[in-house]
């Protein structure tokens, strides 16, 4: 593979209005990608019954590694240009290691029902980042839906857990920061090069750490191949890393980084649906309220103008 030359490297990145033409379509493929993300957490707790946090996180990228790097390869993709590099640094920093492993690691103590709604403010953490990222200037009616839409989250989240903060829900609030860094960096990088280079290209730099990481973590980590484990691996590194954040981002760069997070407000209620089917946790009768007030905020959102 070789770097771009400066005559076919794509125009520096600039803030571009999404596009209204495919809008439909990027909703779609946004919605696709938060479908791809509910089911993180339940797979997360299924890995972690045959693999140690560390094991899981690292062997996840590497193997969501393998798949993008294959791809890049079969296609001759030519290595990014030099400019780009540091927005693929903040992408796999975030997404490729600090979510994945801060929320493993807060899964080790929390339920997968309690670690949705905490995270369920992604969408507001999202839409500050690119406020001050690339300059949006979303509407106030966004504003008021996107803060109406945590504060529903938060008073789940207090319901659920008594108002304690625990160890895992700072491991979580962690992770919401570097994650929406992540989710921000790839949303514009997307919108000059496809997005499943983005993701691709940022599982390729982490590549240096992530091998010695999970050879060292297996070494030391005890593991377990059951079905629930290996099942959960696959899903994770294939569906939450690369799958899902494909189809994210090129949904954030047709509909914009700040409309394409407030899908995400959906994505804790799913997540809920899935730890009752796979997992039998208990649903508590505050969901379907806390469900109805989201999907309203997920309505006006999508109507303002971002």
């Amino acid at each position: 593979m070789r770097a771009q030359s400066s005559a076919t490297a794509p125009p520096a990145i600039a803030v571009a209005a999404p596009d209204r033409e495919g809008s439909g379509f990027g909703t779609l493929q946004a919605a696709l990608g938060v479908v791809a993300f509910s089911l993180t957490f339940p797979a997360t707790a299924w890995g972690l019954e045959g693999f140690g946090p560390w094991s899981l996180v690292a062997v996840r990228s590497v193997l969501a590694a393998v798949i993008a790097g294959s791809a890049l390869l079969a296609l001759r993709v030519p290595l990014p240009a030099r400019r780009h590099w540091p927005g693929l640094a903040v992408v796999g920093a975030g997404v490729v290691l600090g979510f994945p492993l801060l929320t493993t690691l807060a899964l080790e103590t929390s339920t997968t029902a309690h670690a949705a709604v905490v995270v369920g403010l992604l969408p507001l953490t999202t839409a500050l980042f690119s406020a001050l990222r690339v300059g949006t200037r979303p509407s106030r009616t966004f504003w008021i839906s996107a803060l109406a839409g945590a504060a529903a989250v938060l008073a789940f989240t207090a319901q659920q857990s008594g108002g304690a903060l625990t160890t895992a829900d700072l491991y979580l609030f962690a992770a919401l920061l570097v994650c929406a860094a992540g989710y921000t960096e790839g949303g514009r990088l997307a919108r000059v090069m496809p997005g499943w280079q983005v993701i691709g290209w940022a599982l390729a730099l982490c590549l240096p750490l992530t091998v010695p990481v999970a050879s060292i973590a297996l070494a030391h980590e005890p593991v377990q191949l059951t079905a629930h484990s290996v099942t959960g691996l696959l899903w994770v590194a294939a569906g939450s890393q690369f799958v899902g954040l494909v189809v994210w981002y090129r949904g954030m760069a047709a509909i914009g980084i700040p409309k394409a997070s407030q899908l995400q407000l959906a994505q804790p209620l799913l997540t809920l649906v899935w730890s009752v089917l796979l997992l039998g946790e208990h649903l508590t009768v505050a969901a379907p309220l806390t469900a109805a007030a989201v999907l309203v905020c997920i309505a006006v959102t999508q109507r303002s103008r971002g």
